[in-house]
């Protein structure tokens, strides 16, 4: 019999929530119409860096009157959205879309921005502003500009849901630095990868020890974001764009990483440290040799897409809590490992996907040399889209072994060593309808479509 755990990790079904979406831009729109500065923010987003206002803000306050629209659009209580003098805060627990707090009545709207760093935004924008919050804290805020009514904010987070400032703990800051620095020097590369993870695991311990665990899972995932970016120009290239208005990569939607089917428990367990909760779970072992398990961190906002080879008969097997066996072949997902190596070890990640607006995004690159594949989901409701691959070289080690176990050909091992295999991705995706989950079916269509084996060039 299924447990409720097991059906709601099933589950890949979200709703669309177009009235709270509504809600949302109508509320955006009567700032922008009150407000130069958000306005003219809004175009420039558009137009430097193609991304959509609403999906930098991290929350917006409205007045009493006005919070009875977004209730009525299934906005409810947020349990961790502590506030001062206990003020409600709301969320909708069935899309992606901004949190709601109550505005005093003496006090303008606001639209809050989250950037990766604030002061980085306050200086792209020429503001000087009182910062609200000790540097390397859980929250900070900086009033950017204020003008007939309408508050535009800038917050800085570091895991924490909540709204109340922290002052500055003896060490809290050191901590904060040595979780970055700990992770970023880490070693990542091991002949063995079993004594890769055990060492990972035991790495892992030592940052939460030092940081907590919502702080080192901040800081964990920027350090991955940064290990990804350095070996992708399409990473470079949009975040450098979105780095001159002093918002790094604060629009992301999903972590991709990829594992052996050895190590797919272990890498469960290391987000699990990490305080993710697993959501859906996709079986495409008969459809389409993959699964993925999709978790995240209710805390810090982090979405990991977690895929894996699977074989037609797994597709009952909770792959998640349970190792799988070996296999005598490969899939897209198990040959990337083979060649690249683990996501969390050697590799990064496969790919970021952050959200855009999704026609304008690919003009906009393709004018900056960075062209898109086809696209893999093409719904109302969502589109996805990989810019084309980063070539990476393959190790000849690696590549010796796979040759050596029969799991590659020898021509495929010639053109690898000559030509490397395709890496890494920028992920180009629009949402619409508040919607948070992905097509199953796009997935199959775009995992099958970058297979190594398909790639390779002739």
């Amino acid at each position: 019999m299924e447990t409720s755990d097991t059906s709601r990790e099933s589950r890949f079904d979200w709703p669309l929530c177009q009235e709270a979406e509504d809600a949302v831009i109508e509320c955006l729109h009567a700032c922008a119409s009150k407000s130069e500065f958000i306005a003219a923010l809004e175009r420039r987003m558009r137009d430097e860096t193609g991304t959509l206002l609403i999906d930098w803000v991290d929350h917006l306050a409205v007045h009493e009157e006005e919070l009875r629209t977004f209730r009525e659009a299934g906005y409810t209580l947020d349990p961790l959205g502590e506030t001062p003098e206990g003020a409600p805060a709301l969320w909708h627990p069935e899309a992606m879309l901004p949190r709601v707090l109550v505005a005093d009545p003496d006090e303008p709207m606001t639209v809050a921005i989250h950037a990766d760093s604030i002061a980085d935004f306050l200086a792209a924008h020429g503001v000087s502003g009182n910062l609200n919050g000790s540097p390397l804290t859980r929250y900070r805020t900086a009033v950017v500009a204020e003008e007939n009514g309408v508050r535009l904010l800038v917050v800085e987070r570091r895991g924490y849901r909540g709204y109340i400032p922290a002052t500055l703990v003896p060490g809290r800051a050191a901590a904060t630095l040595i979780a970055h620095e700990s992770w970023r020097t880490r070693p990542r590369d091991f002949e063995d990868d079993a004594v890769g993870w055990s060492r990972t695991q035991s790495w892992l311990n030592r940052v939460i020890g030092v940081a907590g665990r919502d702080v080192a899972c901040a800081a964990i995932f920027a350090e991955e974001r940064t290990f990804w970016q350095r070996r992708n120009r399409a990473a470079q290239v949009q975040k450098a764009r979105q780095d001159r208005l002093g918002l790094g990569w604060a629009n992301h939607d999903h972590h991709t990483f990829r594992s052996s089917r050895h190590h797919f428990v272990d890498l469960m367990q290391a987000l699990e440290k990490l305080g993710f909760e697993r959501r859906e779970r996709y079986y495409a072992g008969a459809q389409a040799g993959w699964g993925a398990q999709i978790l995240e961190q209710p805390v810090e906002g982090l979405v990991a897409f977690c895929d894996v080879d699977l074989e037609p008969e797994e597709t009952e097997i909770d792959f998640s809590r349970i190792q799988l066996p070996h296999s005598s072949r490969l899939g897209t997902i198990g040959l990337w490992v083979g060649l690249h190596g683990e996501s969390f070890l050697q590799a990064g990640m496969h790919h970021l996907e952050c959200r855009f607006d999704y026609a304008l995004l690919r003009e906009q690159l393709a004018s900056e040399g960075v062209q898109t594949m086809k696209p893999f989901s093409d719904l109302p409701f969502l589109k996805q889209a990989f810019t084309e691959g980063e070539r990476w070289a393959v190790r000849p080690e690696r590549a010796e072994r796979l040759r050596r176990e029969g799991l590659i050909t020898q021509q495929q091992y010639d053109t690898f060593m000559r030509e490397g295999a395709i890496g890494s991705h920028l992920e180009n995706l629009q949402r619409k309808g508040g919607f948070k989950g992905f097509n199953q079916k796009s997935v199959s269509a775009i995992i099958a479509a970058v297979d190594p084996r398909v790639q390779l060039v002739h």
